[in-house]
């Protein structure tokens, strides 16, 4: 069954990894309220590639910067949007 998946990058600064799962837990509850199936978070590591465009690079990080990979998964496009509608 195909599924829709969101997905989010954001850049962070190493020092607030620590801090930050509790707001990705919140996140979590907010989309699973939304309708969400699943929610991930990743938290990027040896991102220094040299081919294509990668997320540091795409984002613009900073020094002391790493970027977080999120992606929430919906029954489908139209989920999220009626799932708010009740």
């Amino acid at each position: 069954m195909a599924h829709y998946v969101d997905g989010l990058v954001i850049p962070i600064t190493k020092k607030n990894l620590n801090t930050y799962p509790r707001l990705a837990q919140k996140a979590a509850r907010v989309w699973k309220d939304h309708g969400a199936l699943e929610f991930r978070e990743c938290v990027g590591d040896d991102l220094n590639v040299e081919m294509g465009l990668s997320f540091p690079r795409g984002v613009k990080t900073k020094p002391g910067e790493t970027v977080l990979v999120s992606y929430i998964v919906f029954k489908s496009r139209a989920h999220p949007i009626a799932s708010t509608q009740r």
